[in-house]
């Protein structure tokens, strides 16, 4: 009997032992990535400091919820970055039954648009559903896909689902190229704060529901520009984000996937180059800085 009280107490002594030590390195190297990201802080402002325009940045640690912010809420035209709540809102009115993933729509003169994507080039009349167009969207950033799906659900319903997920500062007020009423003065607003709302709803499965979530999640993994986020991360790296470009601005929004955690990162930028070259640089070294960071 006393011999197994002695092993009952020692099997004790070894269990609380093994927790005591998984604990202890479990903070040791907690409190060094939190020294880590305070650090991260420092550098995304140095190469602010090097960055001849203005940028709204954000990043977020997706498993401690740390965030960097900065200019967060201030507003930028949005270019192709309003794909991300076109998107969203698509799958707002799939909820609502006012669309169908199947439901086809024919392509119009009207709708085609310069610049990204294929269906500029593809014949007048011919059908897609509303899933092919949303993927057209956020992978190929077609232009004209876009534009169907605005046209199939209209700006005063685009802006309300706009609020109704919680995007504060983002609103559409023109078609994707329309270059007249951009003269006009009509933009598309948003900001990086609205942004990684957004992307968090959909990376912890809570925009609309988790199958729609999901869904939203593949299509930002398909992206195929890669020469913002991804571009000096380690080739395989999966990162689901979207594109934003037009003269003088360029942003990239979206969530890595990274062998040390995942992370949230916005970047939105306007510039006075006669190319984008450089904001993509920078965008590109911030993402490495944190990717590093992990």
């Amino acid at each position: 009997m006393v011999k197994k009280k002695i092993i009952y107490v020692l099997a004790v002594l070894v269990i609380l032992l093994v927790i005591n030590t998984i604990l202890y390195f479990y903070l040791a190297g907690l409190e060094k990535r939190k020294t880590a990201w305070q650090a991260l802080e420092v550098k995304i402002k140095k190469e602010l400091n090097t960055f001849h325009g203005q940028a709204g940045i954000i990043v977020k640690d997706l498993n401690y919820n740390w965030q960097i912010g900065i200019n967060q809420e201030e507003l930028f035209p949005s270019a192709s970055l309003i794909k991300i709540p076109i998107m969203a809102a698509c799958f707002y009115a799939l909820d609502k039954g006012r669309l169908r993933l199947e439901e086809k729509l024919p392509l119009k003169g009207k709708d085609k648009a310069l610049g990204s994507g294929i269906l500029k080039d593809t014949s007048v009349g011919r059908e897609f559903s509303i899933r092919e167009l949303i993927e057209l969207m956020i992978s190929e950033s077609d232009n004209t896909a876009t534009n169907m799906l605005i046209d199939c659900l209209g700006f005063d319903y685009l802006n309300n689902c706009f609020k109704r997920l919680r995007l504060k500062s983002t609103n559409i007020s023109r078609r994707m190229m329309d270059l007249k009423s951009r003269r006009e003065g009509k933009e598309n607003f948003t900001t990086a704060v609205d942004l990684a709302n957004i992307l968090e709803d959909i990376y912890r499965q809570r925009l609309i529901n988790r199958t729609y979530s999901q869904m939203c999640l593949e299509f930002l993994k398909k992206q195929k520009i890669r020469d913002r986020i991804p571009a000096r991360l380690p080739p395989n790296t999966l990162v689901a984000h979207k594109t934003g470009l037009e003269n003088s601005i360029c942003h990239d929004a979206g969530i890595v996937f990274g062998p040390g955690g995942n992370f949230l990162i916005c970047v939105l930028t306007k510039h006075n180059n006669k190319t984008a070259k450089s904001a993509k640089e920078f965008i590109s070294r911030i993402a490495l800085e944190v990717y590093n960071c992990y």
